[in-house]
């Protein structure tokens, strides 16, 4: 498929089976909500009664396990637009868990690398220990300033460390930026054949799903991650701006938010249909 019958074709899917987008919605928020109150009650457990903190972590994980749920939807959405299926996967309560559970392990995989990396640049760079340093003469400064006087960065840590930090954590901060967008592409391609192929194994075999772009097209791969990106963010800052003078209306995010996130997992299972 072209670029912009990827694009059309995927904005209007969700719309088409309107049953299992809503409870797809309903997942994300019950998800959302159960895990936020399991994390509410565990922190009101530790402070207070054994009892709440019991209750706390039951209700994390139910909300956990939900979330699993949705993550798996999301993987098998994506394998409808592999298949080209005129309409939304039917929910399966067990395999959808299973496949989120391998997706987060996918997520895991794919990111500890480029993190790690970054680590690794910015030990380089000291930019870690020049902020330690900075740090360290913020508070004896402040600890030996009268009381209500503002210490100010640039009266006690010297221009050179200020200058050379600055240039540290830009450097590392360009590296880590190029890096996740790669890698964030690549994974692009490893949730796309966990879809095509269910196997954690396959989907974690970073060479080939790097490949997998080439045989895409480089092209075609980065435009349309580019302008489902560009759609996304475009939608969301317009309702954050009605929200400026249409009060509430924020709560159409959640409705919207999982509409953009089926609408990008079709795109996917779309643009990889060419390699399947």
């Amino acid at each position: 498929m072209e670029i912009m019958e990827i694009i059309k074709e995927a904005i209007v899917f969700p719309s088409n089976d309107l049953a299992k987008l809503a409870i797809y919605i309903v997942l994300t928020v019950v998800a959302i909500f159960v895990a936020g109150i399991g994390m509410a009650f565990m922190s009101l457990g530790f402070a207070r009664e054994f009892l709440w903190l019991i209750l706390g972590i039951i209700l994390f994980i139910v909300g956990l396990a939900v979330g699993f749920i949705v993550m798996g939807y999301h993987v098998t959405v994506i394998k409808s637009g592999i298949d080209h299926a005129e309409s939304a996967p039917e929910f399966d309560w067990k395999g959808n868990l299973i496949t989120g559970i391998k997706y987060l392990v996918l997520n895991i995989v794919y990111f500890i690398i480029p993190t790690i990396i970054v680590l690794i640049v910015g030990w380089a760079t000291n930019v870690f220990g020049m902020a330690l340093n900075m740090v360290n003469r913020m508070m004896i400064a402040s600890a030996s300033a009268p009381a209500n006087t503002t210490v100010i960065v640039t009266d006690v840590v010297p221009r050179s460390l200020i200058v050379s930090f600055g240039t540290a954590l830009m450097f590392t901060c360009i590296i880590a930026f190029v890096l996740f967008v790669i890698f964030s592409i690549i994974q692009t391609m490893g949730q796309s054949r966990l879809a095509n192929t269910d196997s954690l194994g396959d989907s974690l075999n970073i060479i080939e799903a790097f490949k997998d772009i080439g045989r895409i097209g480089y092209g075609k791969v980065i435009a349309v991650i580019l302008l489902v990106f560009i759609i996304i963010v475009v939608i969301n800052l317009v309702l954050s701006g009605l929200n400026n003078f249409i009060n509430g209306i924020s709560i159409l995010s959640i409705i919207i938010s999982p509409y953009l996130a089926f609408f990008a997992a079709r795109a996917t299972g779309l643009l990889y249909s060419d390699v399947a």
